[in-house]
């Protein structure tokens, strides 16, 4: 069958859809939001092809992954196997790289255990493996002193050893070292139970001479067969390590045998002992913890420890009065060296004397531990989660220094390929790595034994790159990617695996996408396509459509208005349907205008001076007050690091004395311009099924006060409490109000299912029978915005909040819909909302972190008219933002560039999109050429 065929599709608003989508094309479902494309893509054919696959595992297989439920439809015919490949972030797990989720880091430890060469840490010379006669011309260089010849039998591994040890005593040995120490080997030896010991056989006492050469041969021999390759030698307290295999020649560093497991910071052989291959550790933060420096100690200065008598501060007053530490004047005025005392401790003992409530005297001669250490060790010893989350406030996540943040032990990172160990080669970007490992300086045995590594390390590194990624490097950890960018590598890795009749389900994957890197992206969905496979794309970029295969396009509204289909087709059929909203988009009929004139601001500016966090090369930028400012460039060009790291957090810092660190700089002036600051993210408004808009945005607060009016409750004396589903009194005792239960599944992502007591209600039954205009708690809960407009409209308090989410293209989201539902670009339509509610200041800047995600170009132009409305009342908006129709609009932009990664973090034109487009090294300026 050559097509799939969906008859009867009712999931969420779909309304009893039928519609036949051709295989093997590249097919992309667009409409408004809310409209119901994710519905019929997702929750429709994706979940029925997941259901499908699970129904065709064995009955043991199905007990770990429970029942999947049927989505509401007829039937759907012609169904392949579906991967659905969405934006949720790849992992939080600090472990996880951009090397490890493509498996790239997995073949480059392959790299370095075939072609690697160590080298000694200390002498920088290459370490090679030794024969046994060299190793015995070594220690004839001894003669004269007394050697002792070890085996080294054991190391690192846990357990009591007794069978081993028993087994060197038949053979005749009669010593033994254990952690250093030699014994008899008949004595009975104290090896704790699960304690990593290290244990050598004592093969030999000899004195070197040449009388005893062939003896010191024999045993070298002895001792490389027993301990896989390796002798210790003892000359006078001095060890050396030998080795058959790798062991330097000048000093006792070894390493052993060369394999992939070395290499990793998830393995105790390679990872970092301090930090266990994080490459991170939390710390206090001198500036959390004092942040205020004008401040005396005496006047609160240092945060943790304030002036109360207790043992802290009584210590502290001490090693004040004894080292003269005037607590008194402001902390930047004392020196550092004795503010190193106050923050690390002394190196010598002190008389503290403490005194109890009671009156009770203590006195102790100790040294004074520092604050920092003293909080540091608190973190770790406590087993409060209220104390840590306390001290988890004045932490900051600092480079290991051990490892410096590599994650890998110094053994490892002396094992180089072309001058370049395994660390050097995560931090190249992908183009850059690419480039270095296509022109390596092989022998001819090294580039055999490595042609079939490289060629899957390069293939892996062109679908990153053609998807858009090559300015990321391997060492990026996948906590810090964005949602668009974990998508494109998974769709990278599907590309990689080259499968055939797949049906790929994916959402929005050009989000966070600069236009010039758009066009790569799409050629791997037709290279996808092209291998015989379906792509269902939900989609609003112009582009992707254009190009697409075939066209659908849902609608006409959302939710109630929604769940139709207006137009299918090729995009040409869909631009010439009158009834489709999309195709009068594409076409041109309607669009978001561009204004006849920018805005000239209030003529104050927050300037930044010599900004260099992370890939910025010590930018200076001004962002002029009272001004829509767009920050744009390509992906990874530093455009978050600009607004995020360095304004919003100097910005926090300066309004809301926030504990924070910013991103660096040299100094940054006009910030007392500001008495507000707004930050609009995509993260959740909450991750629990009791977080929703309506308790978001503060309007539920107003419809319980109207449930409590009512003359039901009054007669029953039921107050404001009785309407919430978060205390004991009206919810329903059974799930806590929650509407559902949480079974924990505990290898599997717990699972939510509906209330069997409340059937999902949230509400106990006598508050249920209190109704409003014939609807009761639970029921307007259920209502979307749109029905909750017109069911409200007498209600001034509640009408204008709703008025407000449906402003910001919210209409069709229910008011009690769970938050963890919720995409990033809804998530922060809510909190938008939520903030416009609030009285403009003439004074505030709100920052919105691409706010187009997930809009089609008519939910765009909604919120434009709202983001002006903030700009027209004094305010200052400040997008970051790749959407043309947004960029065009803007009064100021802001281009930084102009690759990304180390190529980027310039800037590259600043101005009116007119002069912008007059950059000729703008890429921002070159698409927006074309559109003004």
């Amino acid at each position: 069958m050559d097509k799939i065929i969906v008859k009867g599709a009712r999931e969420n608003n779909l309304k009893n859809i039928n519609i036949e989508i051709p295989k093997n094309k590249l097919v992309v479902m667009t409409g408004v939001s809310g409209s119901g494309k994710s519905s019929l893509a997702f929750d429709t054919i994706y979940a029925e092809g997941q259901r499908r696959y699970v129904e065709s595992l064995s009955a043991y297989a199905r007990q770990f992954i429970g029942n999947v439920d049927k989505p509401d439809v007829d039937s759907i015919e012609g169904l392949s196997p579906s991967i659905s490949i969405d934006q949720k972030s790849t992992n939080k797990n600090p472990r996880s790289t951009v090397g490890t989720i493509t498996e790239i880091y997995d073949y480059l430890r392959l790299l370095f255990a075939r072609i690697g060469v160590p080298y000694c840490p200390k002498h920088k010379i290459p370490i090679k493996n030794q024969s046994i006669e060299e190793m015995t011309n070594k220690i004839m260089e001894y003669e004269g002193h007394k050697i002792s010849i070890l085996s080294p039998v054991i190391h690192g591994e846990k357990g009591t050893h007794k069978e081993q040890i028993e087994e060197f005593k038949q053979s005749g040995f009669s010593k033994i070292r254990v952690n250093g120490t030699i014994y008899n080997i008949d004595d009975e030896i104290s090896l704790e139970k699960n304690v990593k010991d290290n244990i050598d056989i004592l093969i030999d006492k000899l004195t070197v001479s040449d009388s005893e050469r062939s003896r010191i041969f024999e045993d070298i021999e002895t001792s490389c067969q027993m301990a896989n390759g390796k002798v210790l030698i003892i000359v006078d307290n001095e060890e050396i390590v030998m080795s058959e295999k790798y062991a330097c020649v000048k000093c006792n560093h070894s390493i052993p045998e060369l394999e992939p497991r070395l290499f990793s910071f998830n393995s105790p052989y390679g990872a970092c002992e301090e930090c266990k291959g994080i490459g991170t550790k939390l710390k206090i933060s001198e500036d959390l913890i004092m942040p205020d420096k004008t401040r005396s100690l005496n006047k609160g200065a240092l945060l943790p420890i304030n002036a109360e008598n207790n043992i802290y501060s009584t210590a502290l007053r001490t090693v004040c009065d004894y080292y003269d530490i005037d607590m008194d004047i402001p902390v930047k005025d004392i020196p550092r060296e004795k503010l190193d005392i106050i923050f690390y401790g002394t190196k010598e003992k002190i008389d503290f004397k403490y005194v109890s409530k009671n009156g009770n005297t203590r006195l102790v001669k100790d040294y004074y531990e520092g604050i920092i250490n003293i909080l540091e060790r608190r973190y770790i010893e406590t087993t409060s989660s209220w104390i840590r989350e306390w001290l988890a406030n004045y932490m900051v996540e600092s480079t290991c220094d051990a490892c410096k943040g590599t994650r890998l032990q110094e053994g490892v990172l002396s094992i180089y390929i072309d001058k370049k160990n395994i660390y050097d080669m995560t931090c190249l970007n992908i183009s850059e790595l690419k480039d270095f490992l296509q022109n390596l300086k092989l022998t001819n045995e090294e580039a055999n034994i490595s042609d079939l590594i490289l060629k899957e390390i390069i293939n892996r590194l062109d679908f990153l790159k053609n998807v858009g990624l090559s300015y990321l490097s391997l060492n990026r950890t996948a906590s810090t990617l964005s949602g668009g960018e974990a998508q494109r590598i998974r769709l990278a890795t599907q590309i990689g695996s080259k499968l055939s009749g797949v049906l790929y389900v994916l959402d929005e994957p050009s989000i966070g996408l600069h236009q010039r890197d758009n066009q790569k992206l799409i050629d791997s969905l037709k290279e996808m396509r092209d291998l015989g496979n379906t792509l269902v794309v939900v989609e609003h970029d112009t582009d992707t459509m254009m190009q697409s295969d075939y066209l659908v396009d849902i609608g006409p509204g959302a939710g109630e208005n929604g769940g139709n289909v207006v137009a299918c087709g090729t995009p040409e059929e869909v631009m010439k349907n009158e009834a489709s909203l999309t195709g009068r988009y594409l076409s041109g009929k309607e669009k978001i205008e561009i204004p006849k004139e920018r805005r000239k601001g209030n003529g104050k500016f927050i300037k930044i001076f010599g900004g260099q966090e992370n890939n910025l090369q010590k930018v200076n930028v001004q962002f002029p007050l009272g001004k829509f400012i767009c920050v744009t460039g390509v992906s990874g060009s530093g455009k978050s690091t600009l607004v995020n790291e360095i304004l919003y957090k100097n910005l926090q810092i300066e309004v809301y004395k926030s504990r924070v660190i910013p991103g660096k700089c040299k100094k940054i002036e006009g910030l007392d311009e500001i008495d507000k600051v707004v930050m609009i993210t995509q993260d959740a408004i909450g991750r629990t099924p009791r977080s929703n808009p309506a308790t978001y945005v503060g309007v539920f607060d107003d419809i319980r006060d109207l449930f409590t009016e009512t003359k039901e409750a009054k007669i029953k004396g039921y107050d404001k409490s009785k309407f919430s589903f978060n205390v004991k009194g009206g919810r329903c005792e059974a799930c806590w109000g929650e509407g559902v239960k949480k079974i924990e599944m505990h290898f599997l992502p717990d699972v939510y299912v509906p209330c069997d007591i409340c059937n999902g209600k949230r509400y106990n039954r006598e508050t249920l029978e209190i109704k409003y205009k014939g609807k009761n708690i639970s029921d307007v809960l259920e209502m979307r915005v749109s029905e909750a407009l017109e069911f409200f409209k007498n209600v001034p308090k509640i009408y204008n909040k709703l008025k407000v989410m449906d402003d910001v293209g919210l209409s069709y989201v229910k008011l009690g819909q769970n938050a963890t539902t919720l995409s990033g670009g809804e998530a922060g339509r809510v909190k938008l909302a939520k903030e416009l509610q609030k009285k403009a200041t003439g004074k505030s800047v709100f920052i919105l972190d691409e706010p187009t995600t997930g809009l089609h170009t008519d939910d765009i132009k909604r919120l434009l008219v709202i983001l002006n409305r903030i700009v027209d009342n004094g305010d200052t908006v400040i997008v970051i933002e790749h959407n043309l129709d947004v960029i065009k609009v803007a009064d100021h932009i802001i281009d930084l560039g102009p690759e990304g990664g180390n190529l980027g973090g310039k800037i590259i034109a600043t101005g009116t999109p007119e002069e912008v487009a007059k950059v000729s090294e703008s890429y921002t300026g070159m698409y927006l050429k074309k559109m003004l």
